[in-house]
């Protein structure tokens, strides 16, 4: 099946935005081949500012109408007491919302980016998709997430080369409640790091700080650590570098 295909089989679609790279080309190809469509994206403390400024922006581009539901995320137990599963409470609740939003302009069917290369194994984010009966074009019709960037360099989008961005909540070790003003440390420190060139790593609160980077930035980290010490050494005194494993959408 094809893209252009599964929109004529689902021609008025509501499309879950996160502004990254998957759900912009979902978007933008929604954009091209369903009769209507509306993208959501749910505003919350756990997403940087840069991330709706990118929704904003690509979905400009693509003229396709944006929708931003505001979500009080911290006022959910189940998530911030941040549980091993707090992936699936989080969002099962931010779909959900998509979801009513959804209905109320009259889409009956809401999609999101999961990917044909996205982990298939049932972490809780994807428990939550499955439950509340989210659809996945690309992993239906098989594109890859290298496909995925081809497709949205060829068409111009802006966010075609944007690292995966997992939430600021998986900043957070598991079992350590979630407080905003730990978000927001976290957020003005990553901020920072991309301020100064560093393109794909995380900033993690554990044991007083922990910076993970590409093995292509470490040199860098290195030869700048004083830097980054001078600028986020006041939110994390304790800060240590390392190696950043391979990432998921939920780490």
């Amino acid at each position: 099946m094809t893209l252009q295909e599964f929109f004529h089989q689902y021609p008025e679609t509501a499309v879950a935005f996160s502004g990254g790279v998957d759900s912009a080309w979902l978007l933008h190809e929604a954009a091209r081949y369903a009769r209507r469509c509306t993208a959501y994206f749910v505003n919350t403390a756990f997403q940087p500012a840069f991330e709706l400024t990118d929704a904003r922006e690509t979905a400009r581009q693509v003229r396709a109408e944006l929708r931003v539901l505001e979500l009080d995320i911290l006022s959910v137990p189940e998530v911030t007491v941040n549980p091993p599963d707090r992936c699936y409470y989080c969002k099962k609740r931010l779909f959900t919302a998509m979801a009513r939003a959804a209905a109320e302009d009259g889409y009956h069917v809401l999609l999101d980016g999961t990917n044909a290369s996205d982990d298939a194994a049932d972490r809780p984010g994807m428990r939550a998709l499955r439950e509340l009966q989210v659809l996945s074009p690309l992993r239906l019709c098989g594109i890859t997430k290298d496909q995925v960037r081809r497709s949205a360099r060829e068409a111009g989008l802006p966010v075609w080369d944007k690292p995966s961005y997992a939430c600021l909540a998986t900043r957070i070790p598991a079992g350590m409640p979630i407080h905003g003003e730990d978000l927001a440390r976290v957020e003005r420190g990553e901020a920072a790091l991309m301020d100064m060139g560093f393109t794909d790593f995380r900033l993690r609160l554990k044991d007083g700080g922990l910076l993970q980077v590409t093995v292509e930035q470490q040199p860098m980290a290195r030869e700048r650590w004083q830097e980054i010490m001078d600028r986020l050494g006041g939110n994390f005194p304790a800060l240590r570098l390392d190696e950043m494993p391979r990432v998921t959408r939920e780490s």
